[in-house]
């Protein structure tokens, strides 16, 4: 029998300073059952800073043509690729070709450790491409804060972003390892 994902439901208010944004989102996520806590709330912290009114959840796991999130404009071309975790040359490039930026969320300190020198010089002619590791200590923190129904804010200011759910605060920053030469 397969197992069923778990629905989680975030309401989340993001204050961005550094882009002017201001709005509240009410997300509904499926966390897929080989999905961890700490990549689901990951996805969360991702989709807050990068928030917009045009920014969505994908199928995620289960689309193999699709990023975790993504912007697309009216005339249904992609604008940003949100992708978390440790993607193959292959997916990179499509995302690169298929978007106008693409940004990428390693986590798993040791595995991206290794992943990232790997792909580095080939990743490095993508002018649209950003590339942020995640510490481990901060997955840990968000973790800790996932529950099934969640009302939480998000403020950014100056590149940094604090993520909080009343009770307890994460800094959410990422050690940029490749960032892009174009916006």
């Amino acid at each position: 029998m397969a197992l069923k994902s778990t629905i989680y439901k975030a309401d989340i208010d993001v204050s961005d300073m550094d882009r002017g944004y201001y709005a509240s989102h009410n997300l509904t996520l499926a966390c897929h059952p080989s999905e961890t806590l700490e990549r689901m709330m990951l996805r969360i912290a991702v989709f807050a800073l990068h928030a917009s009114e045009m920014l969505s959840f994908t199928k995620g796991i289960s689309a193999d043509d699709e990023p975790d999130i993504w912007q697309k404009n009216y005339s249904d071309e992609i604008e940003l690729w949100l992708e978390l975790g440790e993607p193959d040359e292959k997916r990179v490039r499509k995302a690169c070709g298929r978007a106008d930026a693409v940004w990428i969320y390693c986590y798993g300190a040791r595995s991206a450790e290794i992943w990232w020198p790997q792909l580095e010089s080939k990743a490095g002619r993508f002018d649209n491409l950003t590339v942020v590791a995640i510490a481990p200590d901060t997955l840990t923190e968000l973790a800790a804060m996932a529950e099934r129904s969640m009302q939480l804010s998000a403020t950014i200011q100056d590149g940094q972003m604090w993520l909080s759910n009343g009770t307890h605060n994460v800094l959410v920053e990422g050690h940029v390892l490749k960032p892009a030469s174009r916006s």
